[in-house]
């Protein structure tokens, strides 16, 4: 329990740099970018890159950093392109998604398994169970009618989008723009 919230403690003192600021409103902008192109499956199903850049924020800064980056740009995102509705559930699914990206990742080494198990967690926590009723909620169907394609799309995207971010992580990490970023933490 001490470790965890030693971790909390680390990723909420994030905020004390600048150049946290600066790489969040960097990777904010990516994610902006990466939602346009999207695709739109059914009116409940969309598949996209645009958590890439978050995922990112959250391994390099942390839980705390990442869940209230997760929050700002799913209500930034939703000003900037509204697609349906604004439900503040779908905002909270990407903080809750972003805490446990940053518990899992953050100053921990890259690792496909850990990235599967964090994934996993949020696929049937957030996508799955809390999306498909924010979606039941927001567009007036059946929980139950929508569930069976919710639970296939995010069941088959879950390894592919662990492996995708591991490999855009780890070439980053090889072309040194995270020791980059973190050298100018320590300035």
């Amino acid at each position: 329990m001490k470790k965890l919230l030693a971790l909390i403690s680390e990723s909420y003192h994030e905020f004390k740099n600048v150049s946290t600021v600066t790489t969040c409103a960097m990777f904010g902008a990516m994610s902006v970018v990466l939602g346009y192109y999207s695709i739109r499956v059914t009116p409940n199903l969309k598949i996209g890159l645009g958590a890439l850049p978050n995922e990112l924020v959250d391994y390099l800064f942390g839980p705390v950093v990442g869940c209230l980056f997760g929050g700002a740009m799913d209500v930034v995102k939703y000003l900037i392109k509204p697609d349906g509705g604004f439900m503040f559930g779908f905002t909270f699914n990407a903080m809750l998604a972003a805490f446990i990206y940053g518990l899992f990742l953050y100053k921990r080494p890259l690792s496909l398994r850990r990235m599967l198990a964090a994934k996993l967690i949020v696929v049937i926590l957030c996508n799955i169970i809390l999306g498909t009723y924010w979606l039941s909620l927001l567009n007036g169907k059946g929980y139950l009618a929508i569930l069976p394609a919710r639970i296939i799309k995010n069941l088959i995207q879950w390894p592919v989008d662990s492996l995708l971010f591991i490999l855009v992580a780890k070439a980053l990490e090889q072309a040194g723009a995270f020791r980059l970023i973190r050298h100018g933490k320590r300035q």
